[in-house]
């Protein structure tokens, strides 16, 4: 059978490929002729990926709790593979940076939206029994959200703000700086002040790596493409706006999308019901408390006052 000339051309392209890396072509040709058809179950490793899930208890609707935070995390993966693509770029440009800050966006707008499941796809009392089993675990110990905060802004907008006075933004210590990190404040006993263990647990396993990340991305996180890109003189006018989106869909939407579920499951009078790893969710969640902003310069003095104030009203009390 003849071979049509295309195809001859593709073989003759191979052949040089293998050949600068002295390589011999016709192995390979070998391996594709008994190679087995590849599968989707095959390609995304599907029964693993279902075979991950193993409640604790016999309640039902664990097994969705745990589903949507496996979720969570390949979703933070994604955009933490945006990041990385951004950082790494040799020539980034205004167009490039805005397309992948775009691809993040999308992804927390999904979770966003997708948090319904945990807002109303759970049986309360449920919930508030299976729970006791998962202590001190907590979502507080995503690592990855924390590596997605690293790489949005310059670690001086990541300090607690009560302590903010204590460095000042040019300062890249950040050894130093990562002691009064804003979710350290969140990880406390309600009663006592001192640091759960769910903070000791991550602590222990993440610090190292967190600041060593921190310490990379100091001339590559986001803001601080952000403004090498400004002094070239690009047009940053869709950058900011997406950079601006995603402050929102981060630091605003995101946390109160918690709020509320955690207003749904853990409000009681006369007292709140604890978070699982102790954590101070009334006072951690709510970002007016908090006013963690990745872009304070893109924003105006009162909308900064007025951080997430209107998600709260709406969203959460439905005035």
């Amino acid at each position: 059978m003849e071979i049509a000339n295309d195809i001859q051309e593709r073989l003759q392209q191979l052949q040089e490929k293998y050949a600068v890396m002295g390589q011999d072509l016709s192995s390979y040709l070998d391996g594709l002729l008994y190679a087995d058809y590849l599968t989707y179950w095959d390609y995304v490793h599907l029964d693993t990926l279902l075979s991950l899930q193993s409640p604790r208890t016999s309640f039902p609707d664990e097994t969705i709790f745990i589903i949507y935070h496996q979720i969570t995390e390949l979703y933070f993966k994604l955009c933490l593979h945006e990041f990385e693509q951004i950082g790494n770029h040799a020539e980034l440009t205004a167009n490039f940076m805005n397309e992948r800050v775009s691809r993040i966006n999308r992804y927390f707008e999904n979770l966003t939206h997708s948090f319904l499941i945990m807002v109303d796809g759970m049986d309360k009392e449920q919930f508030l029994k299976y729970r006791m089993s998962l202590l001190p675990a907590s979502g507080f110990q995503s690592a990855q959200y924390r590596m997605i905060e690293i790489c949005s802004t310059d670690f001086f907008n990541l300090i607690d703000k009560d302590h903010r006075d204590k460095f000042n933004e040019s300062n890249t210590d950040i050894k130093s700086q990562f002691e009064y990190i804003y979710w350290k404040a969140g990880a406390t006993e309600l009663k006592s002040g001192k640091k759960t263990l769910t903070l000791e647990q991550f602590e222990k396993k993440y610090s190292k790596v967190l600041i060593e990340l921190s310490e990379k991305n100091i001339l590559t996180n986001l803001f601080a493409c952000y403004r090498k890109l400004a002094a070239k003189g690009e047009d940053m006018t869709e950058i900011k706006n997406s950079l601006k989106k995603l402050d929102v869909l981060v630091n605003i939407n995101w946390p109160l999308s918690h709020y509320k579920s955690a207003v749904r499951y853990l409000q009681k009078d006369p007292e709140d019901i604890k978070a699982t790893g102790g954590t101070n969710w009334q006072k951690y969640l709510p970002p007016r408390f908090q006013k963690r902003i990745f872009y304070p310069s893109l924003w105006t003095a009162d909308e900064i006052e007025n951080w997430g104030k209107g998600w709260v009203e709406v969203e959460v009390f439905g005035k």
